[in-house]
């Protein structure tokens, strides 16, 4: 691996060429449907087990940073493997090479969905896979509630980490339904909270080592960009986009309530079209994060959805080039692993908060049963995603076709 990135190795001697980096990239890109599990299982079969161009130590430590930073971690890891692997550039042009086909998609389905009058079957498709987002944010955040459960039962003591926990859980879960715009604040605050619980000597001395938080902060400037902008309407989607990327800890559902405040409040969609968005992130392929590109072309059409997208991915980028060299380092950090023990359980919290906004913006009646017919497969029978959203959207069709009330 070339000095420039910390590995060592002379320039030159890159593992791959930027031409397999785009195709691969690509591909994961195009076939990624799952959201962040299917991504990290088709990085870690390419990366690890047919190239070998990671071990499987360095691919845990990258997916645990990931997870430590705010962000979509999925895409974090992502841009991470390339630059791995062709360095700068390798990183530039993986990570878009992993992004772009799944905003491509999204964009185009967006002018379907979201137009002003949208045709029968449209909407009758968008009601049915809206209906069942809930579901899948609750499905979401069960698989997460029950590993982070057994980390804190691990804790010394017991009690007092399960009731901070508990208290975590609960503060992510009535501020993502209650008052979603200042979520952010309160996964911060958990995350403060847990840090300063544990506090003591190291932390001191965590700031002025190279592999501490001093190590990542400078890549912080390069994604306060969108402050600099001008006022008016892509300067707010910019803002909404922003607070997707760089300020969310957990990714996925954890952004719904940072987005719907602003998407529904400022009159750029309905709650119907929301749930439309939301879906629409889900069955596309790539990153889930993509919903807020759907959310800017609400608001500006295709110039808000390019700006939202590039807003959006622009602090994964920074983060990785910035800090991807003490991606290792970061991972035993005690202070970033202790406020993730803060922030963690509370944007699990969160995803489930963010489920009962999604099921408040139903507005008819068929809309529930189907919302409980996809808790049904996704829980109890284990379906994927995709194939449950497409299923809802049949039902929806069904009902858009045989005459049945859609959302206004």
């Amino acid at each position: 691996m070339p000095a420039e990135d910390g590995h060592g190795t002379a320039a030159g001697t890159w593992p791959a060429g930027l031409g397999t980096v785009l195709r691969e990239w690509g591909r994961i890109g195009v076939n990624g449907f799952g959201g962040p599990p299917a991504h990290i299982a088709l990085l870690r079969r390419l990366c690890v087990d047919r190239r070998g161009w990671l071990d499987a130590a360095e691919f845990e430590d990258a997916i645990a940073a990931c997870n430590l930073l705010p962000g979509p971690a999925s895409t974090e890891l992502a841009i991470f493997c390339a630059w791995r692997v062709r360095g700068r550039l390798g990183a530039l042009v993986g990570g878009l090479a992993f992004i772009v086909p799944g905003l491509i998609v999204i964009l185009f389905l967006s002018a379907l969905f979201l137009a002003g009058r949208p045709p029968l079957w449209v909407r009758g498709a968008g009601a049915g896979a809206g209906a069942a987002v809930g579901a899948v944010a609750v499905a979401a955040g069960w698989s997460l509630l029950v590993p982070s459960w057994k980390r804190a039962s691990a804790r010394e003591p017991v009690r007092v980490s399960r009731a901070r926990w508990v208290g975590y859980l609960l503060a992510g879960g009535v501020a993502a339904a209650t008052i979603g715009p200042w979520l952010v604040l309160v996964l911060l605050g958990c995350g403060v909270v847990e840090l300063t619980v544990r506090r003591s000597s190291w932390l001191s001395r965590l700031f002025g080592r190279p592999g501490g938080v001093a190590g990542i902060a400078p890549v912080f400037p390069a994604v306060l960009f969108p402050a600099a902008l001008g006022g008016g309407l892509l300067a707010s989607v910019a803002w909404v986009a922003f607070k997707v990327g760089a300020l969310s800890f957990g990714g996925g559902f954890v952004i719904i309530p940072l987005m719907q405040a602003d998407a529904v409040g400022r009159g750029w969609m309905t709650n119907a079209q929301f749930l439309n968005a939301v879906a629409l992130g889900q069955i596309t392929p790539g990153p889930v994060v993509q919903t807020v590109s759907a959310v800017g072309y609400a608001a500006a059409g295709l110039p808000g959805g390019l700006l939202a997208g590039v807003v959006a991915f622009a602090p994964s980028f920074a983060f990785v080039l910035g800090g991807g060299r003490y991606f290792s380092a970061l991972r035993t950090n005690r202070a970033a692993q202790s406020f993730l023990d803060g922030a963690g359980p509370a944007a699990i919290g969160a995803i489930f908060g963010a489920a009962v906004l999604l099921a408040r913006a139903l507005s008819v009646g068929w809309q529930f049963a189907v919302l409980a017919g996809a808790v049904v497969l996704l829980l109890a029978l284990r379906r994927g995603v995709v194939l449950v959203l497409l299923a809802a959207a049949a039902v929806g069709l069904v009902v858009a076709f045989a005459g049945g009330p859609l959302p206004g």
